[in-house]
């Protein structure tokens, strides 16, 4: 079983790692940005959840819990504040999370007796084409959402967007179910 939990925290975490830069070098927030930070958030999840986990194996509470139960409180307060409309303070919560979760993976490769430098001594090989599965599978999924998600978000014939009305109020379902069908571009 403890195989099990640091199989799913190296994998979430090397996704959280790899879509990072993403998000936060792409200049257009958009949908493929929600789509790809949806995505960065589950793993995220995954990352503290499986710490948590990983580290009661030891026997006792470590700075790992602590910054495991950090980092998801901070995950969440970022997408809270995006959802609430306060585009700084997500800026911060998750660049924040990304650039925790960066530096615990630097200290999870290079201290001794933890588990990357150990298979990277006992089997190289299983450890690089773990990474390589990982990159593959990730990049996949971002040139996929990059490629083939729309950017925009879906507008309505009557020139209201799928959230809001020309006006800014929020759209009612009475004013939705009076809308043209959304129709694809």
């Amino acid at each position: 079983m403890f195989s099990l939990f640091i199989a799913i925290h190296a994998i979430a975490a090397t996704g959280v790692v790899l879509l990072g830069p993403i998000q936060i070098i792409r200049r257009t927030k958009d949908r493929k940005h929600r789509f790809i930070g949806r995505s960065w958030v589950i793993l995220m999840y995954f990352v503290c959840t499986s710490g948590m986990f990983i580290y009661s194996l030891t026997g006792s509470f470590t700075i790992f819990h602590a910054l495991a139960i950090w980092t998801f409180v901070s995950t969440t307060l970022g997408v809270i504040a995006i959802r609430r409309g306060n585009v700084r303070r997500h800026i911060g919560m998750m660049v924040g999370s990304y650039l925790g979760a960066l530096t615990a993976g630097i200290f999870a490769a290079a201290v001794p007796g933890r588990e990357i430098p150990q298979l990277a001594v006992s089997d190289p090989g299983l450890l690089w084409s773990l990474i390589a599965v990982i990159i593959v599978a990730v990049t996949t999924w971002a040139i996929f959402v990059l490629r083939f998600v729309s950017g925009h978000d879906r507008q309505l014939n009557t020139g209201e967007t799928a959230e809001r009305g020309v006006s800014g109020e929020p759209l009612t379902p009475s004013k939705l179910s009076n809308a043209a069908p959304v129709t694809a571009k």
